[in-house]
């Protein structure tokens, strides 16, 4: 049963990092950047956590997740300040301010009361700071797309995997408060980013941030909506509801943007 879980457990990590380094690379960094907050890692971790745990270990996890996404807000606009401020060592620099502002910051949120009326107030009220600040961004494409081969979608692969598999094994150490605020760790953007700012530049990096906010919406009703289903249905029917209610919202925010630019190119 282990190996099967970590087998599974990979091939998830592999297929959403991979797919969404293709799709900045094919379709755009900013489409990307926002599916990169639709619920992949944070749902391949919530879900563990019922699989392996219970249910109810799930739904709390789900609350402190939420309050979570705001260290993950706040790690991408430090990977933006830091990969904007320095010049040398860019790249490992901004990763270590970044995943630093991140601990920091889950550290302040666990002495929280929380309530699923505040857990739900605090992401959302930063998701709208955030899309403030990074509304001066340009959405630059990538035009010099890289050849793939073998090599180049294993090291995506492996380095994707690394991270899920750590951060999925942490309810194993610490408790559903800790646990739900770890499990917002940007475990497939902060590959994406990685993969994208070494294969590219940090202009199409700051493209893929831009638009995080955006989906991050859907991230908040992912986990929302895990809180509440999940010990009333479980977690197979649960996960189904869950990603049903995110990719309502998805939908939604594309057809609301169509009917305004065309309200505005009209």
């Amino acid at each position: 049963m282990p190996e099967l879980l970590f087998l599974i457990k990979l091939v998830i990590a592999i297929g959403f990092v991979i797919g969404l380094s293709l799709l900045a690379e094919n379709v755009s960094p900013k489409v990307a950047g926002v599916l990169s907050a639709f619920p992949t890692g944070s749902a391949i971790t919530l879900f563990f956590f019922g699989l392996e745990i219970n249910s109810e270990f799930a739904s709390i996890s789900a609350v402190y997740n939420m309050v979570g996404l705001t260290a993950q807000l706040s790690f991408v606009y430090i990977y933006y300040l830091a990969s904007s401020y320095f010049t040398k060592y860019n790249i490992l620099l901004s990763s270590l301010s970044s995943i630093l502002g991140y601990f920091i910051i889950v550290w302040l949120l666990h002495f929280i009361e929380l309530n699923k009326y505040i857990a739900i107030l605090i992401p959302v009220s930063f998701s709208f700071i955030y899309l403030y600040l990074f509304k001066k961004i340009e959405n630059v494409q990538i035009e010099n797309k890289v050849k793939l081969n073998y090599k180049t979608l294993f090291i995506r692969a492996i380095l994707a995997a690394s991270i899920i598999l750590l951060i999925t094994s942490i309810p194993k150490l610490v408790g559903s408060t800790w646990a739900g605020l770890f499990s917002a760790f940007p475990t497939t953007l902060f590959p994406l980013i990685l993969i994208i700012h070494f294969t590219y530049s940090k202009k199409q990096v700051h493209t893929v941030i831009k638009n995080v906010p955006i989906g991050m919406f859907s991230l908040i009703i992912y986990s929302l909506s895990v809180s509440i289903v999940y010990p009333l249905y479980g977690i197979y029917l649960g996960t189904f509801i869950s990603f049903s209610m995110a990719a309502i919202y998805l939908l939604v925010y594309r057809k609301l943007r169509s009917v305004y630019y065309k309200k505005v190119s009209a």
